[in-house]
C-alpha cells in the first residue's frame, strides 16, 4: 500500500488528508480494522517507537497509553500488587501477560487522561492483553502483530469500528526526517539517541547509588520524554510512568503537574479510597471521576447532598489534607527525569513531595550548583546525561 486517504485531518475542515512514504514507498502498516485517523496515526507512530524503545532498554514487553501526541502513561510487564489490581479495575481471578501488564500499568497511571487513548503494544497483542483493552474507551491499538483470539475480540470493539493497526517491526525509517509548517519544509536528523547505562553513568550528587531498579526507572522515564511535548518532566515507580506532565512552557509547571498526577496515583491506593462505596453498576468512566474528585480539592461537589446519592451507597468520609499529606509521606523510590535542565530548586523541592529520589536530568543550567545543593539536603542521586530531549 503506497497510501492511505484519510477522513480528514486534525480536525473536520481540513481536507483531503492522507499518509503516505516521500520516497514512494510501501507503507509499513496495515489496517486490520476501523479507520484510524490523521491523530490517531500521530499517537500511534509516536507510540510504536516508544514501546520499542522501552522493549529495547530493559528486555520486557511495553505498552502506552496515548493522547493528544503525548503519552499518558508507559509501562513495562512486570507483575501487579493485588493494591494496583484493584485501582486498574482488573478481576482478581483474571490472569495476565507480561504484556498485559504492561497496558494495565500505563493505562492506569493517569485513567483520566487515557480516556480514549491509542494504544501502543512492543510485542503481538495476545488474549489477555486483548480482553484488558476491551471494556475500555479507547480509539485503537497498534502492535507488530495480532494472535486470532485477540483480533476477534478487538474487532468487536465499536461494532467493528475500532482501529487496530499492524506495524512491520522491521521498517527502518530515513535518517532525515521533514516536516511542513506554513508552507515552510523544516528537516533534522533523526533522534536515535540510545538510552542506556552509561548515558546515567555521570552522577554528581554526593549520594551515588543507584540501584538496577533505579537505573531501569530512569531509562523509562527518559525513554518517554523523547516521543513527550516539551516541556516535559516524568515521574517513574516500579517500571511505570505515574505522572507525565507535558507541553508546559515552564519547567516547574510540568514539574508540579507530573507530581499531581503521580500524588493522584498514590492517592489511589489510600484505604479510604479503595473502599469507597460506589453504588452498583456504576461505569468505569465514572468510578475514575468520582475518585477525582474525591481526592482532590473540590471534594464537596461529590460529597454534597443530592450528589454523593448519585455515585455512592452511603456518604463517605472526607479524606482530609492532613490525611492525604500523611499517606503521601510514605511514598518514596521515586525517579523523576526532565527532558531539559532544571534552572531553579523549586523543581527538587516540588519533587521531593511526591516522593522522588532518584532524578535524571541534562544539566547545564548557570544555578546546577544550586541544583546539586537541594539534592544533597534530601540525599537524593541525581545524574547529569548531558543530553536535552525536547520532542515537538
Amino acid at each position: 500500500m503506497k497510501e492511505l486517504p484519510l477522513k480528514y485531518g486534525c480536525n473536520p475542515n481540513q481536507k483531503p488528508s492522507r499518509i503516505y512514504l516521500a520516497n514512494e514507498g510501501d507503507l509499513p502498516i496495515e489496517v486490520l480494522s476501523g479507520r484510524p485517523g490523521y491523530i490517531n496515526f500521530l499517537d500511534a507512530l509516536n507510540g510504536w517507537q516508544l514501546v520499542r524503545e522501552l522493549k529495547k532498554a530493559t528486555g520486557l514487553p511495553a505498552a502506552t497509553s496515548f493522547k493528544h501526541v503525548s503519552p499518558a502513561g508507559a509501562a513495562i510487564g512486570l507483575p501487579l500488587t493485588d493494591t494496583l489490581r484493584k485501582i486498574y479495575w482488573i478481576p482478581e481471578e483474571m490472569e495476565l501477560s507480561p504484556l498485559a501488564c504492561a497496558y494495565a500499568r500505563a493505562r492506569g497511571a493517569d485513567r483520566m487522561s487515557s480516556f480514549g487513548d491509542f494504544i501502543a503494544l512492543s510485542d503481538v497483542c495476545d488474549e489477555s492483553t486483548a480482553l484488558l483493552i476491551k471494556p475500555e474507551v479507547s480509539d485503537g491499538v497498534i502492535a507488530p502483530g495480532f494472535t486470532e483470539e485477540a483480533l476477534e475480540i478487538l474487532k468487536q470493539k465499536k461494532k467493528g469500528n475500532y482501529c487496530v493497526i499492524q506495524i512491520d517491526e522491521t521498517y527502518v525509517p530515513a535518517p532525515m526526517e521533514h516536516k511542513e509548517v506554513f508552507g515552510i519544509t523544516f528537516e533534522q536528523g533523526r533522534q536515535e539517541l540510545a538510552i542506556n547505562d552509561e548515558l546515567l553513568s555521570n552522577i554528581v550528587t554526593e549520594n551515588k547509588e543507584l540501584s538496577e531498579d533505579a537505573k531501569r526507572d530512569m531509562k523509562i522515564a527518559l525513554i518517554t520524554l523523547k516521543y513527550t511535548q516539551s516541556n516535559s518532566v516524568c515521574y517513574v515507580k516500579d517500571g511505570q510512568a505515574i505522572g507525565i506532565g507535558a507541553g508546559q512552557q515552564s519547567r516547574i509547571h510540568c514539574t508540579r503537574l507530573a507530581g499531581q498526577k503521580a500524588d493522584n496515583w498514590f492517592l489511589r491506593q489510600n484505604p479510604k479510597v479503595l473502599n469507597l462505596p460506589f453504588v452498583e453498576k456504576i461505569g468505569r468512566a465514572d468510578r475514575d471521576n468520582a475518585i477525582d474528585l474525591y481526592i482532590g480539592d473540590e471534594c464537596m461537589d461529590l460529597l454534597a447532598d443530592g450528589a454523593w446519592e448519585r455515585v455512592f451507597t452511603e456518604k463517605p468520609e472526607v479524606l482530609t489534607a492532613e490525611e492525604k499529606r500523611e499517606w503521601l509521606n510514605e511514598l518514596t523510590g521515586v525517579t523523576c527525569g526532565s527532558d531539559a535542565f532544571f534552572p531553579f530548586s523549586d523543581n527538587i523541592e516540588r519533587a521531593k513531595k511526591s516522593g522522588v529520589c532518584y532524578i535524571a536530568q541534562p544539566g547545564g543550567s548557570v544555578r546546577d550548583d544550586l541544583v546539586i545543593e537541594c539534592c544533597d539536603k534530601y540525599g537524593m542521586v541525581m545524574s547529569f546525561t548531558g543530553i536535552r530531549l525536547f520532542h515537538h
